[in-house]
């Protein structure tokens, strides 16, 4: 049964949602799509949710924000519950580890420093000193292999950064953005160019982050403008598009951008 308005607890709205994934995992009375997912397998769908919670966002759609939140707690409850089952945690110890840590990380709000004002150390050397708990012997470690490419790429040039391995200007990361681009056009396979256009990307990530521009909000706004324009084509042109040559669909691209203009 679903709580009351009037009864605002929110403890019983998890426990209930926590519940339905129980019988849903139930290996007698439950869903078999549900009792035969296992760790590996609902991780695409937490991505995917965790995406289209940011599509969201972008759409500034508060209907589907909230829609969208309740599909990425489901994932977390999912995990939780499997965890569960196997014997490893449950989502009370997801729920108090998150807490903790939240507190652990805001001395300046939650410990004794905030008596005084004294702001403590910082968000990223309190995440250093628990790496460093962890027995953690890279500055890249903890750096997750299943972000994004673009992503990742950042985050491992910002903590290699902080170890001082950086160019010291924008200037040295837009020489290598060059050099990569020279390395492509030299490559003599489809495996050196690969590796390459790597290099390369690699490199425009960081030449976006000397100057202090989010690479992955950079490109997924040229995606957004990309498709505005392409779209416009589409729609000037009719189902004749893809027949035309290539010239004329030049033509309808220098249009779209003066339309946006």
């Amino acid at each position: 049964m679903r709580p009351s308005r009037e009864n605002d607890d929110l403890g019983q709205r998890i426990e209930r949602l926590a519940t339905i994934m129980a019988r849903l995992r139930d290996p007698e009375t439950g869903c078999p799509w549900d009792v035969e997912q296992d760790f590996a397998s609902i991780a695409p769908y937490t991505i995917e949710e965790a995406y289209e919670v940011a599509d969201a966002i972008a759409h500034d759609d508060m209907t589907a924000l909230k829609d969208e939140l309740g599909d990425l707690q489901l994932q977390v409850v999912f995990h939780a519950r499997m965890a569960e089952e196997m014997g490893h945690f449950d989502l009370m110890d997801v729920l108090d580890g998150i807490s903790d840590k939240m507190v652990r990380r805001h001395p300046h709000v939650f410990g004794d420093t905030a008596q005084n004002g004294d702001s403590g150390p910082g968000w990223e050397a309190i995440k250093e000193a628990e790496r460093a708990e962890k027995g953690d012997q890279s500055a890249l470690d903890g750096v997750a292999t299943a972000l994004p490419a673009l992503l990742r790429a950042e985050k491992l040039q910002k903590r290699a950064a902080r170890t001082g391995f950086d160019w010291p200007d924008t200037e040295g990361p837009k020489a290598k953005i060059a050099e990569e681009i020279d390395e492509v056009e030299h490559a003599k396979n489809d495996m050196e160019r690969t590796e390459e256009i790597g290099d390369l990307l690699f490199a425009v990530v960081n030449w976006a982050r000397k100057m202090h521009i989010d690479p992955e909000t950079a490109l997924r706004n040229a995606n957004t403008k990309f498709e505005r324009r392409f779209r416009a084509m589409e729609a000037s042109a009719g189902e004749d598009f893809p027949k035309l040559p290539l010239e004329d669909m030049e033509e309808l691209w220098d249009a779209a951008k003066r339309g946006e203009a």
